[in-house]
């Protein structure tokens, strides 16, 4: 039988709940995913000539694909800015 102090046991749950809690990233990874789907299929709108407000200033959102400038969907006034990657 193992004699430990209630500080000992309170530090104990407290490592074991951080490590639990740093392994979990399910909330995330689903956010995550959530936010890529919902930006993706907003590109894919523009793309192919719909408009598309900014949620913020409700102004047009304009798709910027040249290889001078930053690629990427942004609106006039820079709300909203989602940056593209593109490959040669």
């Amino acid at each position: 039988c193992e004699l430990r102090s209630p500080r000992l046991e309170a530090r104990s749950r407290q490592i074991e709940t951080t490590i639990m809690t740093k392994l979990d990233f399910s909330a995330i990874n689903k956010s995550t995913a959530k936010s890529f789907n919902e930006q993706r299929n907003l590109i894919k709108k523009i793309g192919k000539g719909e408009t598309v407000l900014c949620a913020t200033c409700r102004l047009p959102l304009t798709l910027s694909v040249s290889s001078q400038g930053e690629p990427g969907v942004s609106c006039e006034k820079g709300c909203t800015c989602i940056a593209l990657e593109l490959e040669a």
